[in-house]
């Protein structure tokens, strides 16, 4: 497959051309220098004007939404958005140096802790969008960029829209970080088809390759779709991942969305629960939470970050009233636009959901110290020209994490042995299922268990264990459930208890016989 020619660079006031950066099916990237203020930005352009209602309505949605949402340390920050004097729309963006996530994994798989800082990052970044009411749709390594500060960037939302037009339009989707039911006659304008891309996304940066291609074998995009729709979750096969890990990725992309984490933010905690695990530093998830008490924070602290609410007209999300259609087009490409990847042209139904409900309150927490204070979070301005921001209820505030450590009024000269730290993604502890016992019967093998404390919203997460795959992980509200005998003679069932919050317990595993 042969790259696509790019077009001639837009004579653009204000901004001087230096190069091309890359090219897409529809537009072309390019790196301007901007004269007032002096920097550099890339430039994405249209390789044809917009003739009509719906193309420009698409160019306009895609700057409203980047631009609502690129004060988010890890979304790409929009400066600008007009048209050029040929005719040709354009974004004027931030200019991310480093290679995007698809191009760095032609060097190979990322390590452990690298990929799940970046996963935090961006699902810190997906769960702000989605709160926004907005689905992306198109997460996949390419669409990550990396700034030159080494952080994680998400881009192109080119075909991302919103729940409230209603409009059916014409979407490109990435098959290989692509869900099932994406493949259906419609798809479904759900949290859990960005979850699932979010985490294949993750697993490609710990595997080198998406999740369901067949390593030293070239597979065609039919065969590619049937075995994301059937296959089981190949297991990464890194010594130095743990098997959570692989369950937590396994159950991001159950083939069954009501089996994936509800929000992207649980997605994020359950890597964080990992990096814990491994003894590394804890990464932050940003997120705007208008649901946080507004605190003030002396500019002289202890060093600590403490959670702050969000300056916010509306405390709460809520619905907006329907608007006309501002379809997005599918054309519109990553910045930059260098991969390659099967993509599937298709229609697709409205992409607005209903912003997603705020997380609990949670525990205040600790990290580790610092040697040195964190650097401030980048802003932006944003210069948008004729376009109104979707989000501009919300001004960005100070993001999680960590709550001011207690004084002690113990005696200094007393030696005492050393507390605990605190669960730096705080954890509240969810008992595991209790009686966890099988039973041989006609139809298959019966697995019955206890839930020891109960709460309202509690599911089960089941999978058949030791088949030497991950399974493809289930949830239920009962606590039994039949599964076909194992041919091996031995059954094997692992069941996990999740809190409505997204909490979840330490796995039980029973066999039988």
């Amino acid at each position: 497959m042969s790259a696509p020619r790019s077009s001639p660079p837009p004579a653009i006031q204000g901004f001087e051309f230096q190069r091309p950066l890359g090219s897409g099916g529809f537009a072309d990237v390019f790196l301007y220098e901007q004269a007032r203020p002096r920097r550099t930005v890339a430039i994405k352009v249209l390789r044809a004007g917009l003739t009509t209602d719906r193309e420009r309505d698409a160019f306009e949605a895609e700057a409203n939404l980047m631009a609502s949402l690129s004060t988010h340390p890890s979304i790409v920050t929009i400066y600008q958005a007009d048209i050029a004097a040929d005719g040709r729309p354009y974004l004027a963006m931030e200019y991310c140096p480093n290679p995007n996530l698809a191009v760095r994994l032609k060097s190979g798989r990322l390590a452990v802790a690298d990929a799940l800082r970046i996963g935090i990052q961006v699902a810190g970044a997906v769960e702000t969008v989605h709160r926004a009411g907005i689905l992306h749709r198109d997460i996949k390594p390419a669409n990550v960029l990396v700034t030159a500060y080494d952080r994680p960037a998400l881009t192109d939302f080119g075909i991302a829209g919103a729940l409230l037009d209603g409009s059916a339009d014409l979407a490109g989707l990435s098959i290989p970080w692509s869900p099932p039911e994406a493949f259906g006659a419609e798809i479904p304008n759900e949290v859990a088809l960005d979850v699932y891309a979010l985490g294949a996304t993750v697993y490609s940066l710990l595997a080198g390759r998406s999740p369901f291609e067949l390593p030293g074998r070239s597979i065609n995009s039919h065969e590619l779709i049937e075995r994301i729709r059937s296959a089981p979750l190949p297991p990464l096969g890194r010594a130095d991942a743990p098997a959570s890990l692989d369950r937590v990725l396994a159950i991001s992309m159950a083939k069954a969305p009501q089996g994936r984490f509800t929000t992207a933010l649980e997605f994020g905690r359950a890597l964080q629960r990992i990096q814990v695990e491994l003894s590394l530093a804890v990464t932050t998830a940003d997120v705007l939470d208008d649901a946080l008490p507004q605190e003030r924070v002396e500019e002289e602290d202890d060093g600590n970050t403490r959670i702050r609410g969000i300056v916010s007209i509306d405390p709460v999300p809520r619905p907006v009233a329907p608007r006309a259609a501002a379809p997005a087009l599918a054309e519109i490409s990553g910045v930059p636009a260098f991969d390659l990847e099967r993509t599937m042209a298709r229609g697709s139904a409205a992409s607005f959901v209903a912003p997603a409900p705020l997380s609990e309150p949670r525990a205040p927490v600790q990290e580790p110290p610092r040697s040195a204070p964190a650097p401030a979070r980048r802003r932006r301005p944003l210069v948008l020209t004729g376009i109104a921001v979707l989000a501009a209820a919300s001004v960005a505030g100070g993001a999680a994490l960590v709550a001011a450590m207690p004084t002690s009024t113990a005696d200094p000269r007393r030696t005492t042995a050393p507390e605990a730290p605190a669960d730096p993604v705080g954890r509240v502890d969810v008992p595991a299922v209790t009686g966890l016992t099988g039973a041989v019967g006609a139809d298959g093998v019966v697995f019955t268990w206890t839930n020891p404390q109960p709460e309202d919203g509690d599911r089960f997460l089941w999978a058949p264990a030791g088949t030497g795959s991950i399974p493809d992980p289930r949830t239920q509200e009962e606590s039994t459930v039949t599964v076909p005998a194992d041919a091996s003679g031995q059954t094997c069932l692992e069941v996990t208890l999740l809190r409505q919050s997204g909490r979840a317990s330490a796995p039980t595993t029973a066999c039988a016989p």
